[in-house]
């Protein structure tokens, strides 16, 4: 079963979004620590997607879905904004943010650590990220 939500580009509907996928995680029985990271890491990327990626433009949305499987969760998430490639981004060091005070740059590395897997495909219509994260049964 496949479950659907469009956020509008806009941070203030993130919140929508999380309790979706909470609501969907839990009525699969996804454990609530496994189930918090999830949500975690799909919020970072939703969030970076409507604040980078569409510039919060109120007429553009990123379309959510969550299907699964025997092995696990998987979170597509479609956007038409500029591309960002999560895949072959390169961390800074916890040591470089703290001397330079960035308070950004640490969510990339979160879903990198939180997903077992990520997916990228860009093309003209816009960008396709596939996460997936093993869920043992």
């Amino acid at each position: 079963m496949a479950y659907s939500f469009d956020i509008p580009s806009s941070k203030n509907k993130l919140r929508l979004m999380r309790k979706f996928v909470t609501e969907v995680l839990n009525s699969h029985d996804i454990p609530e620590i496994e189930t918090n990271m999830m949500v975690l890491a799909v919020d970072e990327i939703c969030a970076n997607i409507i604040i980078h990626g569409l510039q919060s433009n109120p007429l553009e949305s990123v379309r959510l879905d969550i299907s699964f499987s025997s092995e696990g969760v998987y979170f597509e998430i479609v956007d038409r904004g500029d591309g960002f490639d999560i895949i072959n981004y390169n961390e800074p060091s916890i040591e470089d943010l703290i001397k330079k005070k960035n308070k950004g740059g640490i969510g990339i590395m979160l879903v990198k650590k939180i997903m077992d897997n990520i997916e990228l495909k860009t093309s003209p219509e816009g960008n396709t990220l596939r996460l997936f994260k093993k869920i043992d049964a």
